[in-house]
C-alpha cells in the first residue's frame, strides 16, 4: 500500500501519439489535510475513493489506499467535496518496462501537463521519454489536492 512515484513536467504533446489508453477523469477531495487526503474520482463508468498519507521528505513515496465504488456513489460524493474539482484526461504510455501516466488538465488548471511513473523501489532506474522535462517530485503545488485549492492559472 506504499505508492512510489516520480513526477515530471511534460515538454510537448508527443506523448499523445504513443498513448495506449486515455480516460477523462473528474475528481474532488473530501479532505486535503497535509497528513492525509481523501479523494473521490470518477473515471468513465467507475468510481474510486482513495486515501493518501503524508509523503516522505523527498516526495517519492506515501501510503495509498484505494477502493472501487459505484459511479452513482462517486457522483454523490463529488457533490460533498471541497471547492475545486479537477478535470483532466489521463493518457497511459508504455515506456520500456514502465507505464507513464500523463495528465492533461482543463478548467482552472488548463495548460498544465504532468507525467508520473510508478516504481517498485525509490532507487529504481527507468527510461525517460523525450517529452519528459523538469522533475517536480515532492513539489506539493503539483499535487492534485493542491491544484484544487490553488489552480495552475493563478500561479
Amino acid at each position: 500500500m506504499i505508492e512510489i512515484e516520480r513526477k515530471f513536467l511534460v515538454t510537448s504533446e508527443d506523448f499523445k501519439t504513443e498513448a495506449i489508453r486515455e480516460n477523462r477523469i473528474t475528481q474532488g477531495f473530501l479532505n486535503t489535510d497535509k497528513a492525509r487526503t481523501v479523494r473521490v474520482r470518477l473515471k468513465g463508468d467507475s468510481g474510486f475513493i482513495t486515501v493518501k498519507g503524508k509523503s516522505t521528505e523527498d516526495g517519492v513515496s506515501r501510503f495509498e489506499w484505494e477502493k472501487v465504488i459505484s459511479k452513482t456513489d462517486a457522483e454523490a460524493l463529488l457533490i460533498l467535496c471541497e471547492k475545486g474539482i479537477i478535470d483532466k484526461i489521463r493518457y497511459e504510455i508504455e515506456v520500456g518496462n514502465h507505464l507513464f501516466e500523463v495528465d492533461e488538465f482543463f478548467g482552472e488548471n488548463a495548460g498544465l501537463i504532468v507525467a508520473e511513473v510508478e516504481l517498485s523501489d525509490p532507487n529504481e532506474t527507468f527510461e525517460k521519454p523525450n517529452w519528459v522535462g523538469e522533475e517536480v517530485t515532492g513539489d506539493t503545488k503539483y499535487y492534485n489536492s493542491q491544484l484544487s485549492k490553488k489552480p495552475f492559472l493563478t500561479w
